[in-house]
């Protein structure tokens, strides 16, 4: 597996410099731990809980961050329910809330998850290997009609080609049977669309069936939505809300939220449009060419809206 570079790590770590008197993170997409690294090295009397629904992923994160002892805490969960696992953990309101909406380097890189295209593996795409009873990608493009199985391709993966897609995957399950794993779906889309239409993608024609499925199978643009309203009712003092995302979905999401706070008077923009990797980083860590940061930071008193 290669090295997890968190994207813009920098960056997150100057923006929580605005915060005064940072007590305690919020690492809300934990990962594999990079980003809970950062803030715990560069504030020596700072804790941190992080959360994933990735169990493999808080292993490497507890092995990882294990040094830190007590001022370290990892919790199985989904940021969804950001206010539970903040109460059941009874370490108080969060000064800040980091999320990277991007997927680990071990989970692309583990093909059993079925999260790459470039991978063979089983149609899963679950991010909690636990829950038995969650839909996989397989129960979808299994199941699913093609009018169903267009409409997730174009509402989470604004694929221009979604019907085409969806047709070609119904008429292969009704010849030749179920789809059981990523290769075959590849090789399916690849059949369906024409090569000048490849040609003219320049990528992988399944990247955004992929993304589309992952969405659709983890429900995260709601989970996503869920978590920034508990951050709006948690927010106290001057929290700082920090969210990475790696496609427009997400991020219209975190850019329409934060401006509704900010035209309430709920707090600040630090800065009006996203970050996004320098030249450097992109050399560095090619899959950070899609991330954009946005943050947002509550107001502890009107005092400090209306002198913005």
């Amino acid at each position: 597996m290669k090295t997890h570079i968190p994207v813009m790590l920098p960056e997150v770590c100057r923006i929580l410099e605005d915060v005064k008197n940072l007590r305690f993170v919020v690492d809300a997409t934990l990962g594999l731990g990079g980003y809970s690294e950062g803030v715990l090295l560069k504030w020596r009397k700072t804790a941190v809980l992080g959360i994933d629904q990735d169990p493999q992923a808080i292993e490497v994160a507890r092995r990882k961050l294990m040094d830190f002892g007590d001022r370290f805490r990892a919790v199985h969960g989904n940021f969804r329910d950001l206010s539970s696992i903040l109460g059941k953990a009874g370490m108080g309101k969060p000064d800040a809330v980091l999320f990277d909406l991007g997927i680990s380097s071990m989970q692309i890189e583990t093909p059993d998850r079925g999260f790459s295209f470039q991978e063979n593996g089983p149609l899963d795409m679950r991010m909690n290997i636990l829950d038995e009873h969650q839909e996989m990608a397989g129960d979808i493009v299994n199941t699913y009609s093609m009018r169903e199985l267009t409409t997730i391709f174009r509402k989470f993966g604004e694929d221009p080609y979604a019907a085409q897609i969806a047709r070609g995957i119904v008429k292969f399950r009704e010849t030749s049977g179920p789809i059981k794993s990523t290769s075959q779906l590849v090789d399916i889309i690849r059949n369906t669309l024409p090569a000048p239409v490849q040609r003219r993608m320049g990528r992988n024609p399944a990247r955004k069936i992929f993304q589309a499925l992952r969405i659709a199978v983890n429900d995260e643009l709601e989970a996503l939505n869920d978590a920034l309203g508990q951050c709006e009712a948690l927010a106290t003092g001057s929290m700082m809300v920090i969210v990475v995302s790696y496609h427009s979905l997400e991020d219209r999401i975190v850019k329409n939220r934060f401006r509704k706070w900010f035209s309430e008077g709920r707090g600040r923009l630090p800065f009006r449009r996203p970050m996004v990797p320098g030249e450097s980083e992109l050399e560095e860590n090619w899959r950070s060419r899609s991330a954009k940061l946005r943050a947002f930071q509550f107001a502890a008193t009107a005092a400090e809206v209306t002198g913005q």
